[in-house]
């Protein structure tokens, strides 16, 4: 299609498990940010019963971070967008896997009462290769170029440069005329 694939073998974004911590840090404390805002505006006090196991994990877990933590994960995050600008000043477009498996069973993020924090590290082990667009607001786009031997659309991962949401909309259209999806439906299971 007149596109030139090149092997860059790195992350465009500093160390990902840092960036993954700082996520972590703003999510959780951000979760129990909302939920004390809408206790307080409803009169009420939180309680585990009122939630699913996962949400209130995350929400004892943010309750915990202080306001230092908040701020160094800004911080962190702010340093991985600005190398993720650096990076996109030699590359229009990054290319990665949606996905580090392929589709799941439904129930494989189910959280279970003993450990409801395995269910969000599950999905982190699930789908690693589009948290750190999504932290630092990238454009991204999946679209579904293959499909295993059940039918089921394996997504295809495109990041851009920051604002430049214009270069994905051309390539998917690009993509699509090579490579028609829009009629493509996984089979039912029963």
């Amino acid at each position: 299609m007149g596109h030139e694939a090149i092997d860059v073998n790195s992350t465009p974004a500093g160390d990902q498990d840092d960036i993954l911590h700082a996520f972590n840090v703003l999510w959780y404390s951000g979760c129990a940010s909302s939920i004390n805002t809408i206790a307080r505006i409803g009169g009420i006090t939180p309680k585990a019963d009122y939630f699913e196991p996962l949400t209130w994990a995350i929400y004892e877990t943010g309750r915990e971070f202080s306001a230092s933590d908040d701020l160094m994960a800004i911080r962190t995050l702010q340093s991985a967008s600005r190398d993720i600008c650096r990076f996109f000043l030699d590359y229009d477009v990054l290319l990665t896997p949606v996905l580090a498996e392929p589709p799941v069973d439904l129930g494989t993020f189910d959280a279970p009462e003993s450990n409801p924090m395995q269910a969000w590290e599950r999905v982190v082990e699930f789908a690693p290769f589009t948290a750190t667009f999504n932290a630092t607001g990238q454009p991204a786009m999946s679209v579904p170029l293959y499909w295993n031997k059940d039918n089921l659309p394996v997504g295809t991962h495109f990041a851009g440069r920051f604002g430049d949401e214009a270069i994905l909309f051309r390539l998917a259209a690009q993509l699509e005329k090579a490579r028609p999806w829009v009629t493509r439906r996984p089979q039912s299971f029963v």
